[in-house]
């Protein structure tokens, strides 16, 4: 409105000023006046406007006779009322005394320029147009936050039309259970009678609990598309705002909107962020997000029944939640997104790798087996790393190297080549790398070593990395102890070789410590404490429930816990300095080669160990051979499984 008065207000200036209606006007010049007056074309009627304020500047607008040259002027009228040929002028000029007499003679009149009207007009017309300008960009703010407040309460959530959604189960790979498990859902959707006729009730929340990165999000997009369903998602901070009760109103506002489209899905990620226990802050106050959780509540199950909405929500938060969100009729169902195994690993990597260009030699079978807890998204970035890699190297296609390259660095992190370190500090890493690699191979219950470099790596100056055969999914009491003596053998070779101990046992003492806490107190594997948990995992705390919580068991039992957990910290210690005392050769042996090729190998290591020096090509060409036999055996015996 305010654009539409500035507007009006410009076109009624322009018509104050314009030209008052008549005959078209000509521009002449004082020669062109004087000749006027001299042959008698001038008509009367004629006006001479000056301004008092500049008399010497005078405006004349008059007519004149086109026709020839008439013998006076009063016979120039006459043939202008017959035969109408005339013609307006005006001129702007300082008139001459004889020439002004001459126009009098004529029957031009003197007159006074009216400057009252023009004088007002100019001296507030700045003032107008700066008020105009101020008032539209004030009614633009106003209207913005009118039309903010008004849709403050409205629902954020994103609505991903039918049309739109093209994923489907076929692009979900590796959760095989989890798809079983919802594909009713999907059946649902398409036919509801078929369910009702039975009196069955389909399931109206579905909760996916998972690790980051598993695919909860992109398995509820494709029973979304499966179904050819609406889709609505928003995350669980959208709801949450600073202001008391908008949460609340976005929650009924995404459920009205939902009961249009219905039969529809609706998917909540990350829902932990306003799902939360109710009662574990400290202090009271009204908290903003328990209203949001107390209208999720209602909204449902509540008075008011949701018929063809079906609720979907993400979390790898389960044990935060408010019991009353997980109880039947609410989220009736839980569904477990759990890690691919080796199986769904190589089935998600033929998905990701479809539009990348592979080479022949690629093996995403191998790759598979040589990533063990990878999740979903994991696997998607070691395709893209790899791809980045081979654009670098300027390759035509991604080979198997750049595939094993990105799964290191994915795993361990990137090398940093360019990371300077001196001659010492070369070589306390290697005899702490040699360390952890003799006794990853000595040691009889961990997993089989895969590389050691002295190449800083991520935060380490080194890395020794072993790869499981298969999926981990249960540690024995023997291959915890393992570990810990595994993580305490770069702290025992630094101590017998060089005579002294460095900073870059930090992180082993840290996992070593861990592993025997863990032993002690959550796992029973102690034989003085027994078959007991001290204490819950409060890795994630609960601010209020699990800061006043006392103390679950007495002091001379927190006593005796410090003292198993250092005992078995001691005795893994212990164990890995007999080991390495024992083949100090053979560590020397091997950190020698690590400062010559600073990579080896686990075949290269195995090879020093067995028989105390580095193998020829041909040698370990031979071993390798023999370690792939015995992986194609395995395959061979899977694929049955497998069909």
């Amino acid at each position: 409105m305010a654009a539409w008065l500035f507007i009006l207000g410009i076109i009624c200036i322009l018509i104050l000023f314009r030209d008052a209606p008549g005959a078209k006007q000509d521009a002449i010049s004082y020669t062109q006046l004087i000749d006027l007056v001299e042959q008698h074309k001038l008509l009367q009627g004629g006006e001479i406007i000056y301004n008092p304020q500049a008399p010497e500047l005078k405006k004349i607008t008059g007519a004149y006779f086109t026709g020839d040259k008439p013998a006076s002027a009063s016979e120039a009228n006459e043939q202008v009322r017959n035969k109408e040929l005339s013609r307006s002028f005006t001129i702007e000029t300082a008139l001459s005394d004889e020439l002004q007499e001459k126009l009098l003679l004529a029957g031009f009149t003197m007159k006074e320029a009216n400057l009252a009207l023009q004088n007002l007009l100019w001296g507030i017309l700045p003032f107008l147009l700066i008020a105009l300008f101020i008032y539209f960009l004030l009614m633009r703010q106003i209207r913005g936050a009118n039309r903010g407040t008004m849709t403050f309460g409205r629902s954020r959530a994103h609505k991903l039309d039918k049309e739109k959604n093209k994923t489907k189960f076929k692009d979900v790979a590796g959760v095989d259970e989890a798809i079983e498990e919802v594909r009713e859902l999907v059946e649902y959707l398409k036919d509801p009678k078929k369910f009702q006729q039975l009196g069955g009730r389909i399931p109206r929340g579905v909760l996916m609990v998972g690790s980051p990165g598993t695919g909860k999000t992109l398995l509820a997009r494709a029973i979304a598309g499966e179904a050819d369903a609406d889709f609505f998602s928003i995350s669980g901070s959208d709801f949450v705002e600073m202001f008391v009760g908008v949460g609340a109103s976005r929650v009924r506002d995404m459920f009205e909107q939902a009961r249009k489209s219905a039969p529809c899905l609706i998917f909540i990620d990350e829902i932990d962020a306003v799902g939360r226990s109710r009662g574990v802050g400290l202090g009271g106050g009204n908290d903003e997000r328990e209203q949001t959780l107390n209208a999720l509540l209602v909204e449902m199950d509540g008075f008011e029944a949701q018929e063809g909405v079906i609720i979907i929500a993400a979390t790898n938060r389960p044990d935060v939640l408010d019991p009353a969100l997980l109880r039947p009729g609410r989220f009736d169902r839980q569904v477990t997104v759990n890690l691919p195994d080796i199986k769904g690993r190589e089935a998600i990597l033929k998905v990701h790798s479809a539009k990348i260009k592979l080479a022949k030699d690629v093996d995403l079978r191998t790759i598979a087996r040589g990533t063990p807890g990878f999740s979903g998204a994991e696997l998607a970035n070691l395709l893209n790393e790899g791809a980045l890699l081979a654009a670098r190297a300027n390759k035509p296609q991604v080979d198997m190297k750049d595939l094993e390259e990105a799964r290191d660095k994915v795993r361990w992190g990137g090398e940093r080549r360019s990371m300077a370190l001196s001659d010492e500090e070369k070589e306390i890493t290697a005899w702490h790398e040699s360390g952890h690699a003799l006794l990853t191979v000595l040691l009889p219950h961990t997993d089989p070593l895969h590389k050691v470099t002295i190449i800083p790596r991520g935060q380490a100056l080194g890395a020794t990395m072993s790869l499981p055969k298969d999926d981990v999914r249960n540690r024995t009491r023997n291959q915890l102890v393992s570990m810990i003596a595994m993580a305490m053998g770069g702290r025992v070779a630094e101590k017998l070789i060089t005579g002294d101990i460095s900073t870059g046992a930090a992180g082993d003492i840290k996992m070593a410590t861990q592993l025997a806490r863990n032993m002690v107190c959550h796992w029973g594997m102690s034989e003085r404490l027994g078959s007991v948990l001290y204490g819950e995992d409060n890795e994630y705390v609960l601010l209020g429930r699990d800061m006043v919580r006392s103390k679950e068991y007495s002091n001379e039992t927190a006593h005796l816990i410090d003292e198993e957990i250092k005992r078995f910290v001691q005795e893994g210690y212990e164990l890995a300095e007999d080991l390495i005392l024992k083949n100090k050769d053979k560590v020397e042996l091997i950190a020698k080669n690590l400062l010559e090729n600073e990579t080896l190998s686990g075949e290269e290591v195995t090879f020093i160990i067995e028989n105390g020096r580095m193998p020829d090509p041909p040698e370990l060409e031979d071993q390798l051979n023999s370690a792939d036999e015995e992986k194609t055996e395995d395959d061979q015996e899977e694929a049955p499984e497998k069909e």
